[in-house]
């Protein structure tokens, strides 16, 4: 090897370096990532949530120490927020990289053991809904001094797996770091992963803890600021002559807008797109929103949990667009939804996977860059849908909102209200700044169904992984966001059932620590609610769904449990406005939204009837019943599912 080679040991003692531990090089490295996009350009990794342990303490917590206190100057500070549950840490960066559009992201940094396996639901919910998060555990010793140490997982058929490799089937990459100097690549393949709108997700770099206290020299090169591109990846010019032509020939196409039209800003693309041709647009839970809910090509949700405007343009639609959106049971009505014998498929999306799937025809693109050459190719070929298509359409679309007004109702305003009631005072209330987080149990369905959506990011509805504890958590990530230490900041509402209260209640603890201005309403309805409908849907008779005591034959039938959720939520440092009735509702959901501290509303719901409940659904989702069993309710639940099994079709 030649003497000036880079690659010299002469040329390494001349290159710049810095010495510093494993942790103190990451944590300086990740201060100076930035993305870009259309011109606009922001850290990447903006802040860091964690919770210390023998794994993280003294190599990740000390760096973060420097890092935050430092001579690094303001821009490369790495802010600090302290979490309660590791799960719900990933849960509010995840709510934060949603609402920063993908462009901003936290890390999550834990102990070794329980700390570790804790991250694994938050990056499940990451990976699958295609958001940012990068995860930094604590690991074993590399170096094995002393084998096992405290939490280590002993696998007797190989010693270098550890509880971290959980992580593996759930991140969109994963290295473990052994060696200091293996952070350079480890990082940069973590950031790359991260910026790339097509692979990002949970990103996880398992951090041995003696590794992450060792020094070496970095180069200062490691340090530049470095400017991560995100791309808009245009559409092949054959694939985008194929679409124009499949639309040209479609007498009932069908926008189906999926969560990629958000990531993408590619709303106001996409109305273009709709006032040129007049398609009219469903969307999914991640979708909606990409119109406003007045506006006249937007006909609600489509699926499962969906408008009958949506799903009965799907079952006649000859040409179904996806826009950014993976096509999952929920949406697709389990395979029974697209019914047109020659319906057909085209694919927005900016992944070959996802633009593939129901046999379509892929158009492998950014959504706002793929919108945009449509637009453009279309419009001088003079496609329109037919003019009695639209007058269907939005005339099916006003009928939807008499039955949504009906929901909403409130006659009584001394009663206690009930679900869909709540949710109509709170549409009363709010304006197109307020943004709503749900994510589980019957609240989705309804908030799909009813919800009149004022703003691009108002809707807030994460139903990829549908994950109990996600919204208080996540509700703080958003808050972040937003700038909700300033003035300015806007009303971010975390709708929450008693039973998803339960699972994760800790980061209130986080936002009273930081006194955001959460606003948490908590519906009290003693138990599972959208399990128990489901539950007496399928022949299992609403089995342990109640929160109920025993009765005398062993069951859930006993009293509700003298459980007090509110009282539980002002222990935690959180003002508490109790609700009884409709009126109460309507005056604290109003206090809620002017308080400037963390603030709950509390209300016991009534179970609805037919008038104020949420209309049923619209499509069936296939859960599969017994195809044996003893009780009459089984037995006829199996005869329903053979029925709506039969009409499933594979598009291929």
């Amino acid at each position: 090897m030649s003497p000036t080679s880079p690659a010299s040991p002469k040329n390494r003692r001349s290159t710049p370096t810095r010495r510093l531990t494993t942790a103190q090089a990451l944590v300086a490295f990740l201060a100076r990532q930035y993305t870009e996009r259309d011109g606009r350009r922001q850290r990447l990794i903006s802040a860091t949530w964690g919770i210390f342990g023998h794994g993280n303490v003294a190599g990740v917590g000390q760096a973060l120490v420097e890092a935050g206190h430092g001579g690094n100057g303001a821009a490369h500070r790495m802010p600090y927020l302290q979490g309660r549950n590791e799960q719900a840490m990933v849960h509010a960066a995840v709510g934060y990289a949603r609402q920063s559009g993908r462009l901003s992201a936290h890390a999550v940094t834990t102990s070794i053991g329980p700390g570790a396996t804790n991250l694994v639901t938050g990056a499940a919910l990451a990976t699958i809904n295609r958001l940012p998060v990068l995860l930094l555990p604590g690991d074993t010793f590399a170096t094995r001094p002393a084998d096992p140490v405290l939490q280590q997982l002993e696998v007797p058929y190989a010693g270098d797996v550890s509880v971290n490799d959980c992580l593996r089937p759930v991140s969109r990459y994963f290295d473990r770091v052994t060696r200091p100097e293996a952070l350079i690549p480890a990082a940069l393949q973590a950031m790359r992963v991260l910026a790339d709108p097509a692979e990002t997700g949970a990103v996880t770099l398992a951090l041995p803890q003696d590794v992450q206290a060792e020094a070496y020299d970095w180069p200062e090169e490691f340090f530049a600021e470095r400017d991560w591109h995100i791309r808009r990846p245009a559409p092949d010019p054959y694939e985008l002559e194929t679409a124009v032509r499949a639309i040209r020939s479609a007498r009932r196409p069908l926008i189906v807008s999926g969560g990629g039209v958000r990531h993408s800003a590619a709303e106001e693309t996409l109305a273009a797109f709709t006032a040129a041709t007049r398609i009219p647009v469903a969307s999914t839970q991640a979708g909606k929103g990409a119109l406003r809910h007045d506006h006249p090509a937007d006909v609600g949700g489509i699926g499962h949990t969906g408008t009958a405007t949506a799903n009965e343009l799907a079952r006649t639609a000859d040409l179904v667009i996806g826009v950014g959106t993976r096509f999952s049971d929920f949406t697709t009505a389990s395979g029974t939804l697209f019914a047109d014998p020659a319906v057909r498929f085209l694919h927005l999306n900016i992944t070959a996977f996802d633009a593939h799937k129901l046999a379509a025809l892929p158009l492998v693109a950014d959504a706002r860059t793929g919108l945009e050459a449509l637009t453009a190719a279309l419009a001088g070929r003079g496609y329109r849908v037919d003019p009695a298509y639209e007058t269907e359409y939005t005339g099916a679309k006003e009928a939807w909102e008499e039955r949504v007004e009906a929901s909403f109702a409130t006659p009584d305003p001394t009663a206690r209200p009930t679900q869909t009631q709540v949710l109509g005072l709170l549409d009363d209330l709010v304006t197109e700044e307020d943004i709503l987080i749900n994510a589980a149990g019957s609240l989705p369905g309804d908030l799909h169904k009813l919800w009149r959506t004022r703003s691009h990011d108002q809707y807030h509805v994460e139903y990829g992984y549908s994950c109990m504890g996600y919204e208080i958590p996540a509700a703080i990530g958003v808050l972040l966001a937003t700038g909700a230490r300033s003035r300015e900041h806007r009303p971010v509402w975390a709708l929450v059932g008693d039973g998803t209260y339960l699972m994760n209640p800790t980061e209130i603890v986080t936002a009273v620590q930081e006194n955001l201005p959460l606003k948490l309403l908590i519906l009290q309805n003693h138990g599972y609610a959208s399990i128990g409908g489901l539950s007496e849907s399928v022949g299992a008779e609403r089995f342990g769904t109640a929160y109920r005591h025993r009765d005398a034959d062993g069951g859930f039938t006993g009293p509700p449990l003298p459980v007090d959720l509110a009282a539980n939520a002002a222990s935690l440092g959180l003002r508490v406005l109790r609700a009884t009735t409709v009126d109460d509702l309507r005056k604290a959901l109003s206090e809620a939204r002017d308080a400037e501290g963390p603030t709950c509303v509390y209300v016991e719901t009534e179970t609805p009837d037919t008038v104020s409940g949420p209309p049923p659904a619209q499509a069936w989702w296939d859960v599969p019943v017994a195809e044996t069993a003893s009780r009459p309710a089984a037995v006829k639940a199996r005869e329903e599912y053979d029925r709506q099994v039969a009409a499933r079709r594979r598009h291929l």
